[in-house]
């Protein structure tokens, strides 16, 4: 069973307890930015990140049984009819409970969240997101996003209709990122609702706009700075106040994601890579 997962998913894993008479069925499948797993067994599991686990938001959906995550010494657990949402890398660990579990899995690079974080918020993300572990599928809000993760997944698994358009994956994938972090709560919910009514000034627009443009070239700040017709200090106090970063580290966090796009873009019009059922 951990053979199915060390391909497309690159978690350890070992049985909570001696497991006797032991079943169990997967399936796997990677396109670009997403992985999907499909998991069902009679056996309850320790699942966690090694070294090379991607950077990864890691969606569980339980079937039958429970899903959960410790993080920080709190555990939280999923069910039939919620959603379990963490990091892989925050995670101490993810776990599989029930005497049958059945479960779903989407992975989402991490860097489509940075992206999407930073396209919302025009500002890079500075620490952990601290996504609510927790989604109620029967919330309005938490409906739509299992809806879209339940599209992806199914589109993905079985005859992996999902998997030769790659147009439609890059489509979903930034609608999935967009309504997460719009819809679910984080560390910068608050942020969010407050940016509509406080809009960056117009040098700081001027130099964000300079920055997208160029992104492919080498710039620095002062050629930053002279684009929004400001001093160095004045673009460094405008990125600050109203961006919560430097000029510089913006732009390292915009160069960083237009490589992590390009890649994922590149990866989608590759051949695919299709993991088989296991049993």
């Amino acid at each position: 069973m951990q053979e199915i997962f060390l391909g497309p998913a690159h978690f350890d894993a070992s049985p909570d307890h001696r497991l006797d008479g032991f079943r169990w069925s997967a399936d796997a499948r990677s396109h670009g930015a997403v992985t999907v797993a499909d998991l069902a067994c009679n056996g309850e599991w320790n699942l966690w990140a090694t070294a090379e686990t991607p950077e990864w938001l890691t969606i569980h959906v339980p079937r039958e049984g429970l899903s959960g995550m410790t993080r920080r010494q709190i555990t939280t657990t999923a069910s039939p009819g919620q959603m379990l949402l963490g990091q892989s890398r925050e995670a101490d660990r993810f776990l599989v409970r029930g005497g049958r579990h059945r479960s779903q899995k989407l992975f989402l690079d991490w860097g489509q969240i940075c992206q999407t974080f930073g396209l919302l918020f025009e500002a890079p993300l500075v620490g952990s997101l601290d996504l609510s572990p927790l989604v109620e599928g029967s919330t309005p809000s938490g409906y739509l996003v299992k809806n879209l993760v339940e599209t992806i997944i199914s589109g993905m698994l079985g005859d992996g209709i999902l998997l030769h358009s790659p147009i439609a994956m890059v489509n979903l994938t930034q609608a999935l990122a967009d309504l997460l972090i719009r819809l679910v709560p984080h560390r910068y919910s608050q942020r969010l609702e407050q940016a509509a009514f406080t809009p960056a000034p117009r040098h700081v627009r001027r130099a964000i706009d300079f920055m997208h443009a160029n992104i492919a070239e080498p710039i620095t700040i002062a050629m930053i700075a002279q684009s929004a017709n400001v001093s160095v200090r004045s673009l460094e106090t405008g990125f600050r106040t109203f961006k919560g970063a430097t000029p510089g580290s913006y732009l390292r966090t915009l160069e960083r994601d237009d490589f992590r796009w390009n890649r994922n873009w590149d990866s989608l019009l590759d051949a695919n890579q299709i993991h088989p059922s296991g049993r």
